[in-house]
C-alpha cells in the first residue's frame, strides 16, 4: 500500500487531489491510502511518519508548505515531497528540501498523474534495491525485500532472511544507513526490522518472522505511529 498525505487548507483542492488519486488507482492499479492535513503545522509539528508521498500546498494560513517540509526533513529524509502551488517562484525553492517536483494550480489530472508516476517510480526503485554483504569467503547479494530483520550479535550482525540467516561483521549504524528509505525501522539498539514483514505488536514486542522482538520503551510510541501508517490502519 502506498501512503499519501495531502496537505492543503483549501477543501476544493484537497478533494480534487483525492479524486485524482482514486482515478489513477482505477486506471493503473495500486492500493493507495490518503490522509488529509488542513495546514502545514498539522502535519509538521507532530509528524507521524510512515508516509511514502506528501502532496504539499505551499501557501497556507498557519505554516507554509516550505517551512513544513523543512521540519519534516529533520525527521524524515526519505518521504517524497511534491509541491502543489500557484507560484513557480516558490516551487523552484523545492531543491532546498529535496522536493521531487511540483504541480501548478489549477491542477489538471494529466499533470498530476505524470508527477505521481515519477514518485511511484522512485518508490519502485527503492523497493527493488539490494545489498552486497562482505563475507569471510566472498560476497553475497541480498534483496532488501527478502530481509525480515537484522540483529546485533556482539561485533556482528545477523541478517534474518527468507533464505536463512547470514552473519557478517558490521555495525548496526552502517546497516541502518544502507537501508535508509527502504521501509526499515530501528525498534531497539539491537534490532532493525523490515516493516513489510511485521505481523503486529503485542505488549512491548514486535512480532516478526515467528519471533517476538523487544521494542525500546523510548521508541514504542513512534514505532506504533510509523507502523500504523505503513499498514494503513
Amino acid at each position: 500500500m502506498i501512503h499519501i498525505a495531502i496537505v492543503d487548507d483549501e477543501d476544493i483542492y484537497a478533494r480534487k487531489l483525492s479524486m485524482y488519486v482514486r482515478q489513477y488507482s482505477q486506471e493503473h492499479g495500486g492500493d493507495f491510502k490518503v490522509t488529509r492535513f488542513r495546514d502545514g503545522d498539522e502535519i509538521a509539528e507532530e509528524y507521524p511518519g510512515g508516509f511514502d508521498i506528501i502532496l504539499m500546498d505551499i501557501q497556507m494560513e498557519f505554516m507554509n508548505g516550505m517551512e513544513a517540509a523543512r521540519r519534516i526533513r529533520e525527521r524524515d529524509q526519505n518521504v517524497i515531497i511534491l509541491f502543489i502551488t500557484n507560484r513557480t517562484d516558490y516551487a523552484l525553492q523545492g531543491y532546498q528540501v529535496d522536493a521531487l517536483d511540483y504541480v501548478i494550480k489549477p491542477v489538471t489530472y494529466f499533470a498530476f498523474a505524470d508527477r505521481l508516476e515519477r514518485a511511484l517510480e522512485r518508490l519502485r526503485k527503492r523497493a527493488s534495491r539490494s545489498l552486497v554483504l562482505s563475507l569471510p569467503d566472498g560476497i553475497l547479494r541480498l534483496q532488501v525485500a527478502d530481509i525480515f530483520y537484522i540483529e546485533s550479535d556482539r561485533h556482528n550482525l545477523v541478517y534474518h532472511t527468507v533464505n536463512g540467516d547470514v552473519t557478517v561483521r558490521q555495525k548496526m549504524q552502517d546497516a541502518e544507513e544502507a537501508l535508509s528509505g527502504t521501509g526499515f525501522y530501528r525498534i531497539h539498539k539491537g534490532y532493525l526490522v523490515n516493516l513489510a514483514h511485521v505481523d503486529g505488536i503485542r505488549g512491548g514486542d514486535c512480532l516478526i518472522s515467528s519471533r517476538a522482538l523487544p521494542v525500546s520503551r523510548t521508541r514504542r510510541s513512534e514505532f506504533m505511529n510509523v507502523l500504523m501508517n505503513y499498514l494503513g490502519e
